[in-house]
């Protein structure tokens, strides 16, 4: 469904553990799901304006802006990045994304919320340090898996038909209301 439709652009049609001679963190298609790469645009959370942390009215200068291979996040912190990957989610199906174990298994969470139907665009991944240490992310390689939910009937309202502020973001995108 992925190459038939342009679902997910680029498609890696295996899965890829090395590059360049060097083993990496695995990305492309899994068993039931797809592994995504984080792109090596950054936007790193620092606490340097000492501003309040608000959803409704997010204080843009609460980022430092970095592109690069790789990004340290600091101790108890959080970045934003966005995938390699552009999706086209069909009417018909839901997707739910779940960080992968080598970055779990180091104290690092990565959140993204559900790909609805219809949603398209580029995903802003969440990567939260739970550790009292720097945590490193790297660029151009696996660091979620996105399962996909087929249903037998499409959905009523899609995320498309509601106009959903999320609609085919390029960057990393900051909260909106």
């Amino acid at each position: 469904m992925a190459e038939r439709h342009g679902m997910i652009e680029p498609f890696e049609p295996g899965q890829v553990k090395e590059m360049g001679g060097q083993r990496i963190v695995s990305y492309g298609t899994s068993s039931y799901g797809y592994d995504i790469r984080c792109s090596d645009e950054f936007k790193l959370f620092t606490n340097i304006n000492s501003t309040i942390v608000d959803p409704k009215n997010f204080d843009a200068n609460s980022f430092i802006e970095l592109k690069s291979d790789y990004c340290i996040i600091p101790p108890n912190s959080f970045a934003l990045a966005r995938t390699v990957e552009h999706f086209r989610i069909p009417r018909n199906v839901l997707t739910i994304c779940l960080g992968k174990s080598t970055y779990a298994r180091c104290g690092i969470i990565v959140n993204v919320t559900p790909l609805e139907p219809e949603w398209q665009g580029y995903v802003t991944l969440e990567f939260s340090n739970t550790t009292p240490l720097p945590a490193k992310i790297y660029a151009n390689e696996g660091v979620a898996q996105v399962i996909f939910l087929e249903s037998d009937e499409v959905c009523e309202t899609s995320y498309h038909d509601r106009s959903g502020k999320y609609q085919n973001q390029t960057g990393v995108t900051l909260p909106k209301i």
